[in-house]
């Protein structure tokens, strides 16, 4: 006489027991970071950190500036082609022939503040079980979505080694990036250093807003280990180049790539990857329409990154370091 009782009472018990699991390891991360916070801010934080700060982070080496070139323009390459031309003839014109007419280089603003959307909370809790179906609705409204074999590698791995270098070992959010982060912080005596995925990165930029409360928060954790159960590492970091702010009003890759630079993702040099990898962190201050010389420093960064990192050898780095940087603008 055949039992169906058992295996439903056992699938049940199953999704009570993740569950629970998940809120354990909630509380636990929560508690760690909080213990780690207090016992760091003795009388001498400082003996403390420096037993851990080689283990848990590299606090190495300055900015690598090499001699990287003056901000160029293709407005600035299309003057001195005409002067050239001018100079080889008869004389300078008082009159300088017209231009071609030149777009106008975009309004550098913050990131618009996301608006929560009023779903519910039959409607949350469905997104938040099953994130996949939601996913696919939010890309099918991005105009000019670039796949990931349509993007350079080199993109890829500059944005993996500056924005989470554990993004193919985690789960969606990283302990070890948590607690390297408190220790940043509480070092520096300010907020220096997040603790976002990639992953976490995503679920926010699709789905949430910046509010820094315990409930957002919550929900992109939850979100963020759907994501890496329904979704491939590789997909991620693709719909990820996909939704980021780049600053300068360009969302995407695609938007960032032909803003800044004037052309496909495909045909993004070294220099130019590292530039834009480093513009999330900070997109309305290290937009290169914005202060070129912070965009700079920030790219050199990335390629240190890249380098520590062996995505790029010492040659490779260093060229890039010295490429001259021509935006469209």
């Amino acid at each position: 006489m055949s039992n169906e009782n058992p295996p439903k009472q056992r699938r049940s018990f199953r999704i009570v027991f993740k569950i629970i699991k998940f809120v354990v390891a909630m509380v636990l991360t929560f508690c760690v970071s909080f213990a780690v916070t207090l016992f760091l801010k003795t009388d001498e934080p400082t003996d403390v950190f420096d037993l851990y700060a080689e283990e848990v982070f590299d606090d190495d080496a300055d900015i690598k500036r090499g001699t990287a070139p003056e901000i160029k323009t293709l407005f600035d390459e299309q003057n001195e082609k005409g002067l050239g031309t001018r100079e080889k003839g008869q004389g300078v014109s008082e009159t300088p022939p017209p231009q071609p007419a030149q777009q106008p280089v975009p309004t550098p603003t913050t990131q618009p503040v996301r608006q929560a959307e009023d779903l519910g909370i039959f409607a949350t809790l469905d997104r938040m079980t099953s994130i996949k179906p939601a996913v696919d609705e939010k890309l099918k409204t991005i105009p000019h979505y670039v796949m990931l074999d349509k993007m350079p590698k080199l993109l890829c791995q500059a944005v993996v080694s500056v924005e989470d270098t554990r993004f193919y070992k985690h789960k969606g959010f990283d302990i070890f990036g948590i607690a390297r982060a408190v220790l940043v912080n509480v070092e520096a005596g300010e907020i220096q250093e997040g603790a976002s995925t990639i992953t976490q990165q995503t679920v926010k930029n699709l789905f949430l807003t910046s509010d820094q409360t315990f409930t957002r928060k919550a929900e992109e954790l939850v979100l963020s280990m759907n994501m890496e159960k329904d979704f491939s590492k590789d997909k991620i970091l693709e719909i990820y180049l996909n939704v980021i702010y780049f600053g300068s009003n360009f969302y995407g890759i695609y938007d960032a790539a032909h803003g800044y630079f004037g052309k496909e993702p495909a045909d993004l040099t070294i220099a130019e990857c590292a530039m834009l990898a480093g513009l999330p962190n900070a997109p309305s201050l290290y937009s290169p329409y914005v202060d070129f010389h912070l965009a700079k420093q920030r790219q050199l960064v990335v390629i240190d990154a890249m380098e520590k990192a062996g995505v790029l050898s010492t040659r490779e780095a260093e060229n890039a370091r010295i490429e001259e940087i021509i935006l469209a603008h």
